[in-house]
């Protein structure tokens, strides 16, 4: 071969890595993108059933709420509503969650992190009328068998 045959394969070479590589990274955005719409969706359903319950199907609330739940999160949720029950059904307790606004704080395909204005309306039997309790929570979002679920919660 002569220089000029080999110069063209190198030229041909980085050619084709400089365009696996460009594909490469705009598939790793689109199913950044994918993964960030379907959490966002899964995460403001998950939001407004876990931090909602009704004194009268509390139990109904909580087993709607953990279906939104996976791993360590799950464990946590049951063992903190468990402990919330008694008091939930002697105020005679009725929480209603709203999401007002959500963010992404960092994402990748397997795994979106978001920030999520949640608004608690909340009536007991020892307030008059309904208050609103402003919360910021990130929720980090994992997909499960094509679902997205909840991993892990805290307040900001």
């Amino acid at each position: 071969m002569t220089r000029r045959s080999w110069a063209l394969l190198a030229a041909i070479a980085v050619a084709l890595g400089v365009a696996g590589a460009g594909w490469y990274n705009a598939d790793e955005h689109h199913r950044r993108d994918v993964a960030v719409r379907q959490s966002t969706a899964a995460a403001n359903a998950a939001a407004q059933a876990i931090f909602s319950y009704d004194y009268r199907s509390f139990d109904a609330s909580v087993a709607n709420g953990k279906g939104f739940t996976t791993g360590d999160f799950a464990d946590e949720y049951a063992q903190t509503t468990a402990a919330l029950k008694s008091n939930a059904v002697a105020e005679q307790a009725i929480v209603r969650a709203s999401v007002s606004a959500t963010g992404v704080v960092t994402a990748t395909a397997s795994r979106v992190e978001l920030l999520l204005y949640v608004d608690q309306y909340r009536r007991n039997a020892n307030i008059t009328g309904e208050k609103v309790d402003q919360n910021r929570v990130v929720l980090t979002m994992i997909p499960i068998a094509g679902a997205w679920k909840v991993s892990h919660a805290i307040a900001v």
